[in-house]
């Protein structure tokens, strides 16, 4: 689609808000260091709280985890109220990125799958979102659908907010690490699957992204290549196998897949490289584009800060000559 960042500019002058009131980012105990800066915008997700609440709600926790101030990796817990952190960047290119960092269903891993993500991509020219999306061992309704239910409704709400935000509707990329990387695959796979009821017109909206990158993704819920802890929280360790097939995202690939960066680490030794080659191989068969690098070193969880001087650390500048070759930027 022609897209003109003047016209949307001044129709955005004109455009309802689709959030008010937000919820502050999340900060922990320990200051961070220069050019750590959080963000200062949150967009909420549900006008009026989460569906499906449980009796108790989750109390929402940050942990510091890092032993060098330097470098923060902060981990946020107990998710009741499910938001997007903004970073916008200083010249935008009309391109936006939904980050969903990983932590095993149990965690979201904020910093090196998030926040430096997001600065990294706000450099680059892309608005980018950092998504705290509802873990489902808190006790919502929604059960193992229920972080899908906060990436589609995030996918509608960037696309809602567009016109007022300057950005293309269109070009909205999700990216995700380890079990974010399995929401971002789910998300991929089933954009379409009605998780939820609709709350307000910015449902109308597409959840497909434009363009995914799983990225050492947890990808089958079943033995040997699943991700045992991922699965439990997801699914429950007593899981029906029609169960597991349901939440594997190479079980769900269809044409209507968007095209996928994968990228993983062969010393793998959390979750085995067969996730990406799984996922790899249903998108083939499906006539999915997709590009797959695998790296010698990397281990797991290296997201931007961990592969520093590994062959796994070149991701993020060849994630950024796909993007481009995909007309996301």
């Amino acid at each position: 689609m022609k897209f003109d960042r003047r016209t949307a500019l001044l129709a955005g002058l004109a455009a309802p808000l689709v959030a008010n009131a937000q919820s502050a980012p999340p900060h922990g105990d320990t200051p961070l260091p220069a050019g750590y800066a959080d963000p200062v915008e949150t967009i909420d997700l549900w006008p009026k709280g989460a569906p499906g609440r449980p009796a108790r709600l989750p109390l929402e926790k940050v942990e510091e985890r890092s032993v060098n101030a330097a470098t923060p990796n902060r981990a946020v817990s107990g998710v009741a109220n499910p938001r997007m952190a903004v970073f916008r960047p200083h010249v935008a290119n009309g391109a936006s990125v939904l980050i969903m960092p990983g932590g095993g269903y149990v965690r979201i891993v904020l910093d090196h799958e998030g926040y430096v993500l997001a600065r990294w991509l706000a450099a680059q020219g892309f608005t980018a979102y950092v998504l705290f999306y509802r873990l489902p061992g808190d006790g919502w309704a929604a059960g193992p659908d229920v972080a899908l239910s906060d990436a589609q409704r995030a996918m509608r709400l960037i696309r809602a907010r567009a016109t007022r935000d300057a950005l293309d509707p269109e070009r909205v990329a999700a990216i995700g690490f380890s079990a974010g990387g399995h929401l971002c695959a789910d998300l991929a796979t089933r954009h379409a699957v009605k998780t939820y009821d609709p709350v307000d017109a910015a449902d109308k909206h597409a959840a497909r992204p434009f363009v995914a990158a799983p990225l050492y993704p947890v990808i089958s819920m079943s033995a040997p290549d699943a991700h045992m802890g991922s699965r439990a929280q997801l699914i429950g360790k007593d899981a029906s196998t029609a169960l597991e097939a349901a939440h594997s995202p190479h079980r769900n690939v269809s044409k209507t897949t968007p095209p996928c960066f994968l990228c993983h680490a062969e010393d793998d030794n959390v979750v085995p490289v067969e996730n990406s080659l799984l996922l790899r191989a249903a998108l083939k068969a499906a006539g999915v584009p997709v590009e797959t690098h695998l790296f010698t070193h990397g281990g797991h969880g290296f997201g931007m800060t961990g592969a520093v001087g590994k062959p796994a650390g070149a991701w993020p500048e060849l994630l950024m000559r796909w993007a481009h070759s995909q007309g996301l930027a």
